[in-house]
């Protein structure tokens, strides 16, 4: 807040501000993507906030517009949801009660979606909840629903290279494909369920089942995209790893100087590549040489 009243004092500008307000709520959700707890680093706690738009109010280059909060991503009951927002009316109307007025209130993200057999989210129940406490204010809603819009609309093909059979006497069998953590991270970091299908057997009736590791070529033991899938595979098969559309490309790297995969749009039959696969020079592009390092 001081760095903008900073600059907006430099620049004779208004600046319009908004504070995060971190409830202390858990979210019951993984807790590398917990971000409403007291010991997450998101937001200010709501007597921080208070203080914070109290200045804010005070001064000349500032304008107050909202409230914020977000509590965490992956989020399939509305319990802490309703908490969180409960409490983030209870400080607007304190705000309200001290001179302060806002234009809108954003409650962040956070809804979940279905990787495997999660139950739905209710969002009849969490539009009720909204609705009811929004009703008798002319506060604008704001919503981040990145990962329930995309998640389930994107997908990570990749091919089987190598089929390691070990043997019933160490219960592993692995399938060594393409992609890799760096493609899809989510399993390797948040050990995430993501359903895999064999694209190549489909429809096939498959008699010779086994349970599987998909393992990619990249040297860390944490380099798998999912583990103990019971499949039928072969080499060179093509594998679809469901729900890549969120948190896929955007968390991909070049790790292992991997290049990134090409990224294809899919619209009613027909495809557009949208991002071109990455090749050695991409790769090269931000070294630099010189005669004295050769």
């Amino acid at each position: 807040l001081t760095r903008i009243i900073e600059q907006a004092t430099l620049l004779g500008k208004e600046a319009p501000i908004s504070i995060r307000v971190n409830p202390n709520i858990d979210p019951k959700t993984h807790p590398y993507i917990s971000t409403g707890l007291k010991e997450n680093k998101f937001g200010v706690s709501v007597d921080k906030a208070l203080d914070l738009y109290q200045k804010a109010k005070k001064e000349p280059h500032l304008r107050i517009v909202g409230i914020d909060c977000h509590i965490g991503s992956q989020i399939l009951d509305i319990g802490p949801l309703k908490e969180s927002l409960a409490n983030l009316m209870e400080l607007a109307k304190t705000l309200k009660d001290n001179g302060i007025d806002l234009t809108h209130v954003d409650l962040g993200g956070g809804i979940g979606v279905q990787y495997g057999d999660e139950k739905p989210f209710d969002l009849s129940a969490y539009g009720s909840v909204i609705a009811e406490h929004l009703a008798k204010t002319d506060l604008k809603l704001i919503l981040e629903p990145g990962r329930f819009l995309v998640a389930n609309g994107g997908t990570l093909i990749t091919r089987v290279e190598y089929l390691k059979e070990t043997g019933p006497s160490q219960g592993k069998n692995f399938a060594i494909v393409d992609g890799a953590m760096t493609d899809l991270i989510r399993p390797s970091l948040y050990n995430a369920w993501h359903e895999v299908k064999n694209v190549s057997q489909r429809g096939v009736k498959a008699p010779n089942k086994q349970r599987w590791d998909i393992v990619g070529p990249v040297c860390e033991s944490g380099d798998f995209l999912a583990k103990d899938r019971n499949l039928f595979l072969k080499e060179n098969d093509l594998l679809a790893i469901m729900s890549a559309g969120a948190y896929g490309i955007g968390l991909s790297s070049n790790y292992n100087t991997r290049p990134r995969p090409a990224e294809v749009m899919v619209d009613d039959g027909s495809f557009e590549i949208i991002r071109r696969r990455e090749n050695t020079r991409d790769q090269l592009r931000l070294e630099t040489f010189s005669k004295e390092n050769g």
